[in-house]
């Protein structure tokens, strides 16, 4: 019976493989029936010939495209309600792909340690900054720790060796203040010790206390002590509702410090 006409170009390609493989094997059970050197060198040729060529048009077929099961299909006409849909789809999938390939967010804590430049010790004034009074004379009726400012605190009490200090008129008034900072939590979780909270009566005690310290960071919110300070402290944090009309490279100008690193 006649061969089809409508054979696929692979079905004839192993067709042919077919019978060069009968040919090779023939010609080789005549080579090792008959001695090597009965042979002349085009029947060695030959046969070495068709052995390279069956070897290439295999290794034609195996990187040919797959039949059937490799072959793309087609693709089909959609109606118009399944077209409508498959936008949202497509964009359901697409956001799934992109919020799980978005870079994660820093946390709070990463964020401290990146806008501190690693720093491991950190000096903080209370007045402004920590507590919501101002003046030292508001500290003779109370004192109130900021509540916006006790998550960006604690995170500082993690990774750096962490001093507060105020001038207080009297000793009642720096009682207050501990009371209010302990009554906070400051000494329970975030691991400061009331050692640690230092006390004076002028500004220039103040600043003493900084210089003797050398923190890699003081955070204050008199401009006069940090351009006093900007020589010998490597950086610092002005809290201020205004930018100072003088500036320092190293003086850094926030409105507040839970602002500064960027707490909501």
């Amino acid at each position: 019976m006649a061969e089809s006409s409508s054979s696929s170009p692979s079905e004839e390609i192993v067709r042919l493989i077919k019978r060069l493989s009968s040919y090779v094997a023939f010609k080789m059970s005549s080579l090792f029936s008959t001695p090597i050197r009965n042979l002349d060198s085009r029947s060695i040729g030959a046969i070495a010939g068709l052995a390279i060529a069956v070897i290439f048009t295999w290794r034609a077929i195996r990187t040919q495209p797959g039949e059937p099961q490799r072959r793309r299909p087609k693709r089909r006409l959609q109606s118009p309600e399944s077209s409508s849909a498959a936008p949202d789809e497509d964009n359901g999938v697409q956001d799934v792909v992109d919020q799980f390939f978005q870079p994660a967010k820093p946390t709070l804590g990463q964020i401290v340690r990146q806008r501190l430049s690693e720093g491991r010790k950190v000096t903080c004034r209370l007045l402004g900054v920590i507590l919501e009074e101002s003046s030292p004379e508001e500290l003779q009726k109370q004192a109130t720790v900021r509540s916006s400012v006790m998550e960006v605190l604690l995170e500082i009490t993690k990774c750096c060796d962490l001093y507060l200090m105020e001038r207080v008129v009297d000793d009642e008034s720096e009682a207050k203040v501990l009371q209010a900072l302990e009554t906070a939590g400051i000494f329970t979780s975030g691991g400061l010790v009331k050692d640690k909270v230092l006390f004076c009566s002028t500004e220039i005690g103040r600043t003493s206390f900084v210089r003797q310290l050398e923190p890699d960071w003081h955070i204050d919110t008199n401009p006069e002590i940090s351009t006093q300070l900007a020589r010998f402290i490597k950086f610092q944090l002005h809290v201020s509702a205004a930018k100072p009309e003088r500036t320092v490279p190293n003086v850094f100008t926030s409105q507040s410090i839970e602002q500064f690193f960027g707490c909501p």
